[in-house]
């Protein structure tokens, strides 16, 4: 892959605007793309990708300002993730999953355990993986002195071989209890397998982990007290939190779709010969597909942009999160799914209507945008978002919160 050197970002003023930060992510992509689609169907550790996004400083967008972070908010981070994802819609995830574990401790640990993990994240560069999925309940959790032992296996781990520390997820043994912990990705016990091996998002190193006997110690449990967890209604905004980083690389890669193929449609498409025009750009029903799919498109991320900021409030005053409150916001967030969801498939489906025939080949790579999103938006049935946004116009039933709601 072709990146820019460290020098190159370190010789310019850090961005200070929400604006500055988004438009360094435009330039991150704009060395993404370059190869993007080589670079899928190498099918790579995303080792020099990762790079790049520390060396641009993205990776601590969120951090505290003092130990090196931007301290930028949730809505800046999600349009970043769009920017990323609208040219490689793995790294797109990847970033987006490592601002959702790198704010982890924030939603679930004690003041005391998120303040420690996002100087020492921010300062040393973190780059986050988790081994957290909510469907596998086969991680169990023991004690041996001071320390939690996790033992078993998870069937993805997003992140895995590029991560510099890794959140644990598991089940205290003859328990219903979770407990989350941050662990170095190096961690004795801790295997990353190989074995992701799906049609797309092919560059997430989301492979299964197997975990022998991982240590971590009492003192990393998230939010645990005594050896008691302390529960808040704020615990429970991980999930519509890390839905809208969903969105975001849905409609990123939506966007990149659109872009390629209008790219293509300029620049290589070939006018149908009896439709008398000489440029494919001039026939209507091509202006027409572009003009429909473009507003679809932002509008969009028109909700998605609104959603955010309704999310950031909840954010800005966590012990102010009420039940109605984070209700009310996972409904908007099922709302935007939706919506990015079926936008995002209808989009990187029907750009090839207007690019053509030649454009199916493997070098052009467009159909990748179409296999990024077919392969995530399985990740948990839409028709159940409906159904979240359905009962509440209905007769105001909240989703109750859960791994997926």
């Amino acid at each position: 892959m072709s990146t820019v050197t460290p020098t190159d970002w370190t010789a310019r003023p850090a961005p200070d605007s929400a604006g500055d930060w988004i438009a360094r992510a435009a330039e991150v992509a704009a060395v993404l793309a370059t190869d993007a689609a080589a670079r899928d169907r190498a099918g790579a550790t995303p080792h020099a990708e990762v790079q790049l996004l520390k060396d641009s400083g993205l990776v601590t967008l969120l951090g505290p300002t003092a130990h090196g972070g931007a301290a930028q908010d949730w809505p800046t981070a999600y349009r970043v993730v769009r920017e990323i994802a609208k040219a490689d819609g793995s790294i797109g995830q990847l970033l987006g999953y490592h601002y959702l574990w790198n704010w982890a401790a924030r939603l679930v640990g004690t003041r005391e355990q998120w303040e420690h993990i996002e100087a020492e994240a921010a300062r040393h560069r973190w780059f986050f993986g988790g081994a957290v999925n909510p469907r596998d309940h086969d991680v169990t959790v023991t004690e041996d002195g001071d320390d939690l032992v996790f033992t078993g296996r998870k069937s993805f781990s997003t992140g895995s071989k590029v991560s510099d520390v890794t959140v644990l997820e598991g089940v205290f043994e003859v328990t219903d209890r979770h407990v989350f912990a941050i662990v170095p990705s190096d961690s004795a016990g801790l295997t990353f397998h190989d074995d992701w091996d799906n049609i797309g998002q092919r560059l997430t190193e989301s492979g299964s982990v197997t975990l022998d006997g991982v240590r971590a110690p009492w003192s990393a449990a998230a939010g645990y007290i005594g050896k008691e967890f302390q529960p808040r209604v704020y615990n429970t905004l991980n999930v519509p939190t890390i839905q809208l980083v969903f969105v975001s690389f849905y409609l990123g890669i939506a966007g990149g779709a659109l872009e390629s193929a209008a790219t293509y449609t300029r620049e290589k498409s070939r006018s149908w010969l009896h439709g008398g025009h000489d440029r494919a750009a001039d026939e209507p029903y091509v202006i027409d597909t572009y003009g429909d799919l473009t507003a679809k498109l932002w509008a969009a991320e028109a909700l998605a942009d609104a959603v955010a900021h309704e999310g950031q409030r909840l954010h800005d005053d966590p012990d102010a999160v009420t039940a109605q409150l984070r209700g009310d916001f996972e409904v908007r967030v099922a709302a935007a799914k939706a919506r990015a969801t079926e936008v995002a498939l209808e989009i990187s489906s029907r750009i090839f209507e207007v690019t053509g025939a030649r454009s199916t080949t493997t070098a052009e790579g467009l159909d990748r945008f179409w296999r990024n999103i077919r392969t995530h938006t399985l990740h948990d049935p839409v028709a159940y978002k409906r159904r979240e946004v359905g009962r509440w116009v209905l007769d105001g039933t909240l989703p109750e919160p859960t791994w997926y709601s």
